[in-house]
């Protein structure tokens, strides 16, 4: 596979590669650090930001095509309790949180909203892998060496 040789795949490729579900790309993810401003700016708001790293930006920018996004979930599992689920999305729902800095979309449900709000979210480029993740996130209390799984400060 093109990804084990420390190539980056296309979002054409990654879909040849990764499966769909109910139409969503679906990928794991690993990290870095820079903050991105949301649609609002009052001091409350910003509580509930999710941020972007430059490269996750750049890297959206690279693999989204006309309206899609990419959307962060929290679903129950993984090693720790909770696990981050990434995909790519075309559909805004009504409970949807849609965080946008320089044309890139990230979007997160209310409901995930509650485990990641104040995180950051980053594209890695690894030898063996490339992927997004979530970095810093103060929802959580504890997580796994892969950063995929966390459990929730109480």
């Amino acid at each position: 596979m093109a990804a084990a040789r420390g190539l980056s795949l296309t979002a054409t490729a990654l879909r040849a590669v990764i499966p769909w579900r109910r139409g969503r790309l679906s990928a794991s993810c690993p990290g870095l650090q820079t903050r991105w401003e949301a649609s609002s700016s009052s001091p409350e708001a910003s509580e509930g930001q999710i941020h972007l790293t430059d490269s996750c930006v750049r890297r959206l920018l690279e693999i989204t095509e006309g309206s899609e996004f990419l959307r962060l979930e929290v679903e129950g599992g993984g090693c720790s309790g909770f696990q981050y689920k990434f995909s790519l999305d075309t559909v805004v729902n009504p409970d949807d949180r849609v965080f946008e800095q320089g044309g890139a979309r990230v979007v997160v449900d209310s409901d995930s909203l509650a485990f990641v709000k104040g995180a950051q979210v980053d594209f890695s480029q690894e030898l063996i892998r490339s992927s997004f993740q979530v970095l810093n996130n103060p929802q959580a209390e504890q997580g796994c060496s892969c950063g995929s799984s966390f459990s929730v400060k109480l």
